[in-house]
């Protein structure tokens, strides 16, 4: 359609051309299309209307359901943890039971150990060399000597089985220590769980602090299954219960060993004390007829010494009578001529004088005899006074440094 100016005055107005006719049908027809498509629009309003609030009550019966199945296993889950956090505690407590009973039966060991590095052992040895400082014939290997290196060896044997019981006991309670240590960690995390969980079953969905998470890393993140989560309480409890079910056993076994060491390094200290008191008693008794033999000695001596005196005396008188006879014999030699005669008188003399040299004969050998056993009593009286000093010195070891070591050797239960 041309263009349509119009010239007014001096200026040239530009007249748009006049727009398209529609005919009346067209007009019928469009607001036909327009009420039908209304009527089209409204009825899928009204259907997504009525969806929408279908989706929106059933969502937000979905989320409420959601929420409060979350929040049941929320609860199933913190009674959950708070009863295996319970048993962990009952069973903690158990052990930290056991762990002091060890402890306190740690230092029964250590002072029956004590009592016997202390003294025991070094009283033995002390007696040992003491008894070595007998002199003579008594330095001999009697039940004494047998019964204290027996002793020494009963009290070594007793140390070495008491400290390997000792370091069993630090041994067990070092495995209890360490599924304490164990079960300590567990408990933390499960508190720490507890405290999580709670918090979450606290939190609403109108409440002010909630965020939503924009970032890229999984909100997920355990690879941890319940199973697993279940059987690291169930192992640090049955690993406890199986350290408990060890140690109390041991408590036992420590009663039995320390009874069982201290019956015998007493028996064994009876022994040797009753060995002590037969060895004493036994000197004693040989000291006393040593003593009584002694005065039988020194009074046979003594007689002896008479007799000798007596002997020597009565030889000196057989010198006299000899004397005389040989004076006789050389003054009648002097008889003159046929007076030299060998009558009864010079029979007599020779014969006097023979059993005079007999006479004299028989008390020196006497004599010598004499002598001799006096000699011999003497030197029998020297062995015995050194016998006596050897037992002197026998009883002085034994009964007064031996015991008196021996007095403070005790032995306890403890």
């Amino acid at each position: 359609m041309a263009k349509i100016k119009a010239y007014t005055g001096q200026a040239a107005i530009l007249v748009p051309p006049p727009p398209s006719r529609f005919t009346l049908n067209e007009w019928h027809l469009n607001n036909r299309f327009r009420y039908r498509c209304a009527i089209a629009q409204q009825k899928l309003a009204d259907s997504l209307l009525a969806e929408s609030e279908r989706v929106c009550e059933l969502t937000a019966e979905r989320a409420k359901s959601n929420k409060e199945e979350t929040d049941h296993y929320l609860n199933e889950k913190i009674e959950d943890i708070d009863f295996r956090k319970k048993e962990l505690l009952r069973i903690r407590k158990e052990v930290l039971l056991e762990i002091d009973s060890l402890n306190t039966y740690k230092e029964r060991i250590l002072d029956a150990l004590a009592s016997v590095k202390r003294s025991a052992l070094v009283i033995c040895e002390k007696c040992l060399v003491a008894r070595e400082h007998r002199l003579g014939i008594d330095l001999v290997l009697d039940e004494v000597e047998v019964e204290l290196l027996k002793e020494c060896d009963i009290i070594k044997s007793s140390e070495n089985l008491l400290t390997r019981t000792l370091e069993q006991t630090h041994e067990q309670i070092r495995r209890l220590k360490s599924t304490l240590y164990y079960m300590d960690h567990d408990l933390e995390d499960k508190e720490n769980n507890l405290r999580i969980d709670k918090h979450n079953l606290t939190l609403k969905e109108t409440g002010l602090s909630l965020s939503l998470y924009h970032g890229t890393s999984r909100l997920d993140p355990s690879t941890i299954t319940l199973n697993e989560w279940e059987m690291q309480t169930n192992n640090n409890i049955i690993a406890a219960s199986k350290e408990i079910n060890s140690a109390r056993p041991m408590r036992a076994y420590i009663d039995t060993i320390i009874k069982q060491t201290i019956d015998d390094l007493n028996s064994q200290k009876n022994a040797t004390d009753e060995a002590f008191r037969k060895r004493i008693e036994e000197t004693k008794e040989t000291k006393t007829k040593l003593e009584l033999q002694h005065s039988e000695i020194m009074r046979q001596a003594n007689e002896m010494s008479r007799n000798i005196t007596q002997i020597e005396k009565s030889i000196a008188e057989k010198e006299g009578f000899m004397a005389l006879a040989h004076t006789r014999l050389g003054n009648r030699c002097q008889r003159p001529g046929l007076e030299l005669t060998r009558d009864l008188v010079e029979t007599y003399l020779v014969k006097e004088v023979d059993d005079l040299r007999k006479i004299v004969s028989e008390l020196q050998q006497t004599l010598c005899e004499a002598q001799a056993s006096l000699r011999y009593l003497l030197k029998t009286q020297v062995q015995l006074e050194e016998d006596l000093n050897i037992k002197v010195n026998s009883l002085k070891i034994d009964e007064v440094d031996c015991m008196t070591l021996r007095q403070s050797m005790t032995y306890y239960a403890y």
